[in-house]
């Protein structure tokens, strides 16, 4: 495994990263284990997408498109206003694992570390 290359380069980079953000909006509209995600969005998810988009990229050492549009992310305190629970979280993991899975990515331990990171991060987003 090269260290320069970045997981951003390794999964495909920008056309790897907006099919994966748009599958897991797909999964979060669609799937009913995710409705209690899917509320806390507005109707037209295509802002949501595509600002996970513009974080992900930056965030796996891609093009850091989010912090130049609204500086730095601070995730914890831009979910405040939610209800993030447990169950909010794994119903958030589930649309993203699904996703990823559906990359069939080669690179096992890539995709091990992504959702391991992914996981830590969402799991910081609980405030309830």
């Amino acid at each position: 495994m090269n260290p320069e290359i970045t997981p951003y380069q390794r999964l495909g980079g920008e056309a790897a990263i907006r099919k994966l953000v748009l599958r897991f909006y797909e999964l979060m509209d669609t799937l009913p284990e995710a409705q209690a995600i899917r509320v806390m969005h507005p109707a037209d998810l295509s802002g949501s997408a595509d600002k996970l988009f513009k974080f992900l990229s930056g965030w796996l050492g891609g093009p850091q498109l989010y912090i130049e549009e609204y500086g730095h992310p601070r995730l914890r305190m831009r979910h405040l206003p939610f209800a993030v629970d447990a169950s909010a979280r794994d119903a958030w993991m589930m649309c993203m694992t699904q996703a990823i899975d559906e990359m069939q990515l080669d690179d096992e331990l890539l995709k091990g570390h992504l959702l391991q990171s992914l996981q830590q991060t969402a799991d910081h987003m609980r405030n309830q």
